[in-house]
């Protein structure tokens, strides 16, 4: 096989190539890595020989095709039995190895949930005398794992979407929010009951049977089944007319009005379609964004726009599909094309999906099939839909055109702001995609709970992922110089000496001691990790240091510095101006420069600003957590051997917090799920 004229300043090797030869004809996957070990690209294949000699055999010099072939030093496959298995097998790869020239979206599928406890009929007859939470079943808002006990209708793309549900139930059928704690010790009807959006079981004003009815009315609406819903009140209602109970009639006319009401709100409801998920793509400017609307029950239950990484670089590398047969000649039509097939992949893998999909592009068969195969069941997906299906195509679609506008000039707006830092400092503009920026704060309440947050910004915007809080022990209460030369040390100390390994610092350099280890300190992405792939890259300083305060905290981390050998330019600190008003801050620099004044509407200072204000609340929501922590005795439970997170949460929720736990008897203990006698014992002991 000849080599690519293109690599010729990086040929590959002859094992290489000669695998490539060897490749068989068949469906598979491949992977490619670079010299460091690094994952480069994962990719799919009806034919492994011919999809991948395509990347060696033909010239992509000045691409970034190129750009990635010219890396690839070492080669993977796995052959599959079809193009679905090859399929799954892909996005599989894709989500947990997040290679570096693949589309990638966040795995984020942690969903809300609409729950109603206890209803299924295994917990609710599993006792010969029902417990009265178990016989008044509530509805809450969840979001976590599973538990078979109860019933969960979604999910639901906003936490937003649930709440307003409950209150349209609420409304409906009355029935109860309140957590099981707060309704075993109720004597007198709450607020919820007096504006008729609870029946009021806690104080037995409702019997458990007609309080049942509208449970499972409620599940019924729930599924989509309104028509039966509404046959059956009318039903009831007459059934009370005709015994001439009236106010029990008027009680169920009201629940009708409420609920045709609740109908009527929202026009695109359609009984005929249960459960669907509308998927729109919009690709400009080289960003994309995928538009997921829900269809529950027949309702519509709002929407959420997702953004993928990776888009420009993916789409061309991904350009070579097009010789193996596209559905579509247009070049913008094949990117939308990809990016949809890869969210539905990714996305759908592993996790319960409806079995109709709305789509604004057509996707490709091979993909449907996988779905099938992983779901069990035929999943089907509809392009250029009519009728509501159509209205909620259009819906989707307008949805992903404004986020993708929004998304691109919170870009470009933020991407100003960093040129605008880096040129006031004097940083290297060349690449400002990589440019890097760490800001600490000090947080705590009169010395108590001391804690410090190290926020990070990269790619022009704040990478949540990598904050990190550093608990800080052994200073003197309420000494802020002495927290930050603290944090500094940690954060820093371990980069500081595997630099000098490399000879990239002075031998000489003193190494400080890093402080005992807390949250953060075995994992500093700054320290030797990529952030997207996990893998080690070599030790990285940041391009910027920033420390909220002045002179005397900058003194402190110019000290922590020098200690470790490190360019002092790299710290600046941000001082309150006059009076403490925001936009008249001044940058304070370590290595002796004057102080600059950026001005109130620099947009260099409103990145500043930004940075420094997301490290203050990140600092300030850790301190507040700890300190209830230790108010609460929150870490007593912890410390009771025989007591992990799971029996920990039920005592918590049974009892309503540590107090509660406190002051519950043995026996009491013992009525909770995994709680032994013994257990019980032993916890009571702890606590008293």
């Amino acid at each position: 096989m000849s080599r690519p004229e293109s690599e010729s300043e990086a040929p590959h090797s002859e094992q290489l190539l000669s695998e490539v030869a060897a490749l068989p004809g068949l469906p598979g996957v491949y992977r490619y890595f670079d010299a460091q070990g690094q994952l480069l690209y994962v990719g799919k294949a009806r034919n492994l020989k011919k999809r991948v000699s395509s990347y060696f055999q033909k010239n992509h010099d000045g691409t970034r095709i190129g750009h990635m072939v010219s890396k690839i030093v070492r080669m993977e496959t796995t052959v599959v039995r079809s193009e679905a298995e090859a399929l799954l097998l892909e996005n599989n790869l894709i989500k947990t190895l997040a290679p570096k020239f693949n589309i990638l979206f966040r795995d984020d599928k942690s969903y809300p949930y609409l729950k109603i406890t206890g209803t299924r009929e295994t917990y609710r007859t599993a006792g010969a005398k029902p417990i009265p939470m178990i016989a008044f079943p509530r509805m809450a808002y969840y979001r976590g794992v599973v538990d078979k006990r109860h019933s969960y209708y979604g999910p639901y793309p906003s936490a937003w979407a649930v709440k307003e549900s409950i209150t349209l139930l609420q409304k409906v059928f009355r029935l109860r929010t309140c957590e099981d704690t707060v309704f075993a010790n109720r004597t007198r009807p709450c607020l919820l009951y007096q504006i008729k959006r609870c029946s009021g079981p806690c104080v037995d004003l409702v019997d458990s049977e007609a309080y049942g009815r509208d449970v499972a009315a409620a599940e019924r609406f729930l599924r989509g089944e309104t028509q039966a819903v509404l046959d059956e009140l009318e039903a009831r209602m007459m059934a009370h007319a005709e015994k001439l109970e009236f106010e029990q009639a008027a009680e169920i006319r009201n629940q009708m009005s409420a609920l045709s009401k609740v109908l009527h709100q929202q026009a695109v409801d359609n009984v005929s379609d249960k459960d669907v998920d509308v998927l729109a793509v919009k690709v400009q400017g080289g960003r994309a964004c995928v538009n997921l609307a829900m269809i529950r029950g027949g309702r519509h239950l709002g929407d959420r726009p997702y953004f993928p990484a990776h888009v420009d670089d993916a789409t061309q590398i991904d350009s070579l599909m097009a010789e193996e047969g596209s559905r579509s000649t247009d070049p913008a039509e094949r990117v939308a094309v990809q990016v949809l097939e890869a969210f539905i992949g990714q996305h759908y893998l592993g996790t319960a999906m409806p079995h109709t999909l709305v789509t604004s592009h057509a996707v490709g068969k091979p993909l449907l099939d996988a779905l099938t195969e992983q779901v069990g069941a035929k999943v089907n997906a509809v392009h250029q839909p009519r009728e509501h299906r159509r209205i909620w195509l259009e819906m989707a679609q307008k949805n992903a055109d404004i986020a993708l506008a929004r998304l691109l000039s919170e870009e470009g707006s933020q991407q100003a702001r960093t040129r605008a830092l880096a040129e006031a400092l004097g940083l290297p503009d060349d690449n400002l995609d990589e440019l890097r920026i760490e800001c600490f704060d000090i947080s705590h309440t009169a010395g108590e709970s001391t804690q410090a947050s190290c926020v990070v910004f990269e790619t022009h915007r704040m990478q949540n992922a990598q904050y990190r809080r550093y608990n800080i022990d052994g200073i003197t209460p309420g000494d802020d110089y002495a927290a930050m030369r603290q944090v500094l040390l940690r954060r820093y100390g371990k980069i500081a000496e595997a630099l000098r390994e490399q000879g990239e610092l002075a031998a000489g350099a003193e190494c400080a001691a890093v402080g005992t280890a807390s949250l953060g300190d075995a994992d500093t992405p700054a320290a030797g990790t990529d952030a997207t792939s996990g893998l080690p890259t070599g030790p990285r300083l940041p391009d910027l240091v920033l420390i909220d305060g002045g002179k005397g905290q900058v003194s402190m981390a110019r000290e922590v510095f020098q200690q470790l050998g490190l360019d002092l330019s790299l710290i600046v600190g941000v001082e309150k101006g006059e009076g403490r008003k925001v936009g008249l801050e001044e940058l304070v620099f370590a290595d002796g420069r004057e102080k600059v004044y950026l001005g109130h509407d620099s947009a260099a200072l409103m990145l500043v600003a930004q940075i420094r204000d997301e490290a203050h609340r990140f600092a300030i929501t850790g301190m507040r957590a700890q300190r209830a922590k230790v108010r609460t005795g929150g870490s007593r439970l912890e410390d009771i051997p025989g007591v992990g997170p799971k029996k920990r949460a039920r005592l918590l929720q049974r009892f309503g917090g540590v107090r509660g736990v406190a002051s519950a008897s043995v026996d009491d203990l013992c009525t909770v799920e995994g709680i032994s006698t013994e257990l019980a014992d032993a916890i009571y002991r702890a606590l008293h």
